[in-house]
């Protein structure tokens, strides 16, 4: 009886990247965004050093093009989930306002439902001016709540930066 036990010891402490699951690349995550787009031009822009806790020094922007018209933009970021990252992308429309959130690659042995349509549609039409919380605006899951805080917290300081790049002109 206590061979049968082993089995079952192994699994309790696999590490939690044993779960990880591929979804989409970039190139999938922005195509899916924005169907429409011929290309996407990559632009580059530094961030303020204070403004981000995982050190990051710049941010890194998929402009998508149809003809001569800006469509939109992309952005591919990673957040800690409660152990392991969450490769995300957020797609913004023209506005700045988000077009779609897409979960990229989940490394988390809970929490998965975060890539859920229901959960993900809450961020849709969510601009600078929203609050972008969990909690207030975008619900939270059980089970899931440091998958969906961070997330949260991804979009809303990508919609920020979007935001303040828009205003400065730095996007079209």
């Amino acid at each position: 009886m206590r061979l049968a036990l082993v089995p079952a010891a192994l699994v309790a402490i696999a590490p939690a990247s044993a779960f990880a699951v591929h979804y989409l690349d970039a190139e999938q995550a922005q195509k899916l965004m924005f169907p429409d787009a011929e290309r996407f031009e990559f632009r580059s822009f530094p961030v303020d050093a204070g403004s981000t806790r995982t050190g990051e020094s710049r941010i890194q922007v998929r402009v998508a093009q149809r003809g001569e018209a800006t469509l939109g933009y992309v952005v591919v970021d990673e957040v800690i989930g409660k152990f392991e990252l969450i490769t995300y992308a957020v797609g913004l429309n023209r506005d700045g306002s988000v077009r779609q959130v897409e979960v990229m690659d989940y490394r988390e042995s809970h929490g998965h439902e975060i890539r859920l349509p229901a959960w993900r549609r809450q961020f849709e039409g969510k601009s600078a001016a929203s609050p972008i919380r969990v909690g207030e605006d975008i619900a939270n899951i059980s089970g899931a709540t440091l998958s969906c805080q961070h997330v949260t917290d991804g979009v809303r300081r990508i919609v920020a930066r979007i935001d303040a790049l828009r205003r400065s002109g730095s996007l079209p």
